[in-house]
């Protein structure tokens, strides 16, 4: 059965409509936080939060799909997998039993367009463990990646995308309208799971030289949420963090998406029960005005069963403005 979707041309110009009153203090909740850059560029971001004994450290790597070169689909997606396989001073697989006998919870990495994060919240008394683990997969891992590493993920990467993708209703959908919206060559052409040919062709080298540019402390950003003490949270970050060194510079990636100026249709063949129906846009870059906008749209017309789609079409909740975020359990 075949399902189709249709790509409309963004608005050249936006009808008038009254401005919003400006929030008031009390409209706007006080997050309270320090920033700080260590010497070798990690960016760091403490936020105090004494409600719970609890506390959450969250290490982005910017560094996504947007990032990888023709025929090298997949390599962010990959590493997210490979990072919870050990590193010099942690054995192969203990990333989990270690965190969890600590009595972590909700640890777990995700890979977006733009970034590949690593996560997990663990009572406030355990801080210090998190950033040793965190610590020593940025500055050591390569130091037991092997071979029979790689393929072991290698594997578990493709299994992944047959579950989630191809072997789930309407999964190939959600790659092709992402094509529909960019041109080939530009970064977000591209699947954040890779394809079957670009994950088996990865070399043992490929995954070097990609660790080596871009997982590197001025790359990254850590952020510390929870009940602890600031100071010492400072202490233990350039403790654990302080002596890794700088990586090269990363050129920021440059790129104007074309507008698009005509209706694009394409239809997508796949073994399914019902047709589904897809609508997209080009909308306001993430964080920019615009985009909380376009997420409040998006939910009040399609997602959920008391959306406009639900309530007066008969037809499935369409997809979050292609802003796909890929949420992988680690082999």
């Amino acid at each position: 059965m075949a399902m189709s979707w249709v790509a409309v041309a963004q608005p050249t110009a936006q009808a008038t409509r009254p401005a919003s009153p400006a929030p008031t203090t009390a409209d706007v909740p006080p997050l309270p936080f320090q920033k700080f850059t260590l010497p070798n560029g990690l960016e760091v971001i403490l936020s105090e939060d004494r409600r719970l004994p609890l506390v959450s450290v969250n290490l982005w790597y910017h560094v996504g799909p947007a990032n990888e070169d023709a025929g090298r689909t997949g390599f962010a997606h990959l590493f997210e997998h490979l990072m919870f396989q050990g590193s010099k001073h942690t054995p192969p697989d203990s990333h989990f039993p270690m965190l969890e006998a600590a009595g972590a919870s909700d640890i777990n990495g995700t890979t977006d367009y733009d970034r590949t994060n690593y996560f997990e919240t663990l009572p406030a008394n355990q801080l210090e463990l998190a950033l040793w683990i965190e610590s020593d997969r940025m500055g050591y891992l390569l130091d037991t990646v092997d071979q029979g590493a790689l393929a072991n993920q290698q594997d578990v990467v493709r299994n992944e995308r047959r579950q989630s993708v191809e072997n789930q209703p309407y999964g190939i959908a959600e790659e092709a309208v992402v094509q529909l919206l960019y041109p080939k060559g530009h970064p977000y052409y591209a699947n954040v799971i890779g394809s079957h040919e670009d994950i088996q062709a990865v070399k043992l080298d490929d995954v070097k030289q990609f660790f080596k540019r871009y997982y590197a402390p001025n790359n990254a950003s850590l952020a510390i949420v929870g009940d602890f003490d600031p100071a010492q949270a400072r202490t233990l970050v350039e403790k654990y963090f302080g002596s890794l060194k700088r990586g090269s510079a990363v050129p920021p990636i440059t790129v104007q998406t074309p507008p698009i100026t005509a209706e694009r249709r394409a239809t997508v063949e796949d073994r399914i029960e019902l047709p589904r129906l897809y609508m997209a846009w080009l909308t306001s870059p993430i964080f920019k005005p615009g985009d909380a906008d376009a997420d409040i749209a998006a939910a009040v017309l399609g997602r959920g069963r008391s959306s406009a789609a639900s309530t007066t079409v008969a037809l499935p909740s369409p997809p979050r403005r292609c802003r796909r975020r890929r949420r992988a359990t680690p082999g």
